[in-house]
């Protein structure tokens, strides 16, 4: 094996140090609130497997002297037997170089407790966030548990690509293709194509709609039609 080749461990050492480097540079008594930001949404989705579910999430993020974001969610679900409940950790530094590009870590958990089920994701990733398009990338490092077995190890890469077709001071029409978003990350195969739309209503509040289609598969190459995703809600800056 090639000593030099690329190793998904070495990247998210890096971004933690990277991460750890910007937060240690901080000036304490120089560290200023820049922006604020709390999503809430409504998720409803029709698929195959339970036919049904609905689910309430909300997000909020604290930026740092317009360098250094924090976010944190939860989200509740109803899987048609039992409670869904999902969180989000992330820390962001960006932008950098003065241009979008972001580098983040973040922590997902997805846990069913009706089905003793518990998934405990990290995200390291580098994206470049542009007013027209953007894409995000790195490595998923997954760790399932089922019933109180052995946890269950699986290592991917995560993807997440958008463009905004409308993006003006009133109105934002685009579409993205992904396999991860705040609450989720999947493997290759099981990714979604979304519609997104966000109106302006003022400076601060903005509403939110999104179409997906979901799609589940082994690999990319073999999908099956898993569902179909509406989300509404709001965005609250200040």
């Amino acid at each position: 094996m090639n000593k030099n080749s690329f190793a998904p461990h070495k990247c998210i050492f890096l971004i933690i140090f990277f991460l750890a480097q910007n937060l240690c540079a901080l000036d304490l008594k120089n560290i200023h609130i820049t922006g604020n930001e709390f999503d809430f949404f409504i998720r409803g989705e029709y698929n195959r497997a339970l036919i049904y579910s609905v689910e309430f999430s909300m997000l909020n993020a604290v930026e740092l002297n317009e360098l250094i974001t924090i976010k944190g969610g939860l989200a509740l679900g109803n899987t048609g037997s039992g409670v869904d409940i999902k969180t989000h950790t992330q820390g962001r530094i960006g932008p950098l170089f003065n241009r979008p590009f972001y580098v983040s870590l973040a922590y997902v958990y997805n846990g069913l407790p009706a089905y003793e089920t518990h998934t405990h994701i990290l995200l390291p990733v580098f994206s470049f966030l542009g007013q027209r398009a953007g894409i995000t990338i790195g490595p998923s490092f997954r760790f399932n548990r089922f019933f109180g077995e052995v946890t269950v190890f699986e290592s991917t890469i995560s993807f997440s690509t958008y463009i905004h077709l409308i993006n003006n001071e009133r109105l934002r029409i685009g579409i993205s293709l992904a396999n991860f978003n705040d609450f989720y990350a999947g493997l290759v195969g099981s990714y979604f194509l979304n519609i997104n739309s966000l109106v302006h209503i003022n400076e601060q509040l903005s509403l939110i709609n999104d179409i997906e289609i979901l799609q589940s598969g082994s690999f990319a190459m073999a999908m099956n039609l898993y569902g179909i995703v509406y989300r509404g809600g709001f965005k609250f800056k200040w």
